[in-house]
């Protein structure tokens, strides 16, 4: 990939010059938590996120959402400090804009306007899947290497994807992963935990359905590798697939009806819901 395709677009808090606010109003929340004696973890907890968005919220490369900051404002006793800079957090949102590399900013456009994305991932857990720190290494461990600010700036943008989780009304979301992909312990024991343990909690939300295809499978109906459905408000469904950088958006309308007819077949031969979350709960507890 060359400099020019690494070359990351303006932030949305970048674009309409409001860096400083998330930023300010991230170390006050980080103030105000620890003065409350809560650990991220704790916090996230009381307000339905998990550790990772409470630490990108607090270093100001995530945009907490109009009821999170409601909702602190309550547990950490701000005396309205979160719910006075709720307008311009709203007006921020609707200036946002993509920030990811130019080669993946169209898809990455569509993904935020879904209303149903589909994944079948085969080498690892898809980027709006991942953790922080599952994402760290992945960006760490790439060859050619990564500068550090580099592989800092695309953590914060792939997490700054999972706000299409909460969303209203919700995307319809179905994940089918390789179990081999859950056995890979990418950035070592206690980064393989978290993910487990993240891909759990996505897992039971209402709107999800993650689902794990067996490595004993006798028979396979796509080994050529990962792609994605999805369909944008008002568009019809497109793919997506990547290999080795090389990005491929598919929107001629047979090419995407042979992949969705190959995503149904993959779901009925993979584990259903229920039996997919068994097996990584029993994952998590061997490790």
């Amino acid at each position: 990939m060359t400099e020019e395709q690494e070359r990351r677009p303006e932030t949305p808090a970048e674009a309409n010059g409001s860096t400083a606010v998330f930023v300010v109003l991230g170390k006050q929340l980080k103030l105000l938590r620890e003065r409350a004696g809560l650990s991220q973890k704790e916090f996230g907890r009381l307000v339905g996120y998990g550790p990772d968005q409470i630490s990108a919220m607090e270093r100001g490369v995530r945009t907490p959402r109009p009821e999170f900051l409601e909702r602190a404002d309550e547990l950490l006793d701000a005396a309205g400090l979160f719910k006075e800079v709720i307008p311009q957090v709203e007006e921020a949102m609707t200036k946002a804009r993509t920030r990811h590399p130019e080669w993946y900013r169209s898809y990455a456009e569509l993904e935020a306007q879904a209303v149903s994305l589909y994944d079948y991932s085969t080498m690892g857990v898809l980027g709006l899947l991942q953790t922080e720190d599952y994402s760290r290494a992945v960006f760490t461990q790439r060859h050619p290497p990564l500068d550090e600010e580099t592989i800092e700036k695309r953590v914060a943008d792939r997490l700054s994807r999972q706000q299409i989780f909460e969303q209203w009304p919700p995307p319809e979301f179905s994940f089918v992963v390789e179990q081999a992909v859950l056995e890979r312990p990418i950035g070592g024991l206690e980064v393989h935990r978290g993910q487990l343990r993240q891909l759990l909690r996505i897992g039971r939300m209402r709107n999800v359905q993650l689902q794990v295809m067996p490595t004993g499978r006798h028979e396979h109906p796509s080994l050529g590798g990962s792609f994605t459905l999805l369909i944008p408000k008002g568009k019809e469904q497109v793919a997506y697939m990547e290999v080795q950088g090389h990005p491929k958006l598919i929107t001629d309308r047979e090419g995407v009806r042979v992949l969705a007819g190959r995503y149904g077949i993959i779901r009925a031969q993979a584990l259903n819901p229920y039996e997919s979350l068994d097996l990584i709960e029993k994952m998590l507890e061997e490790r």
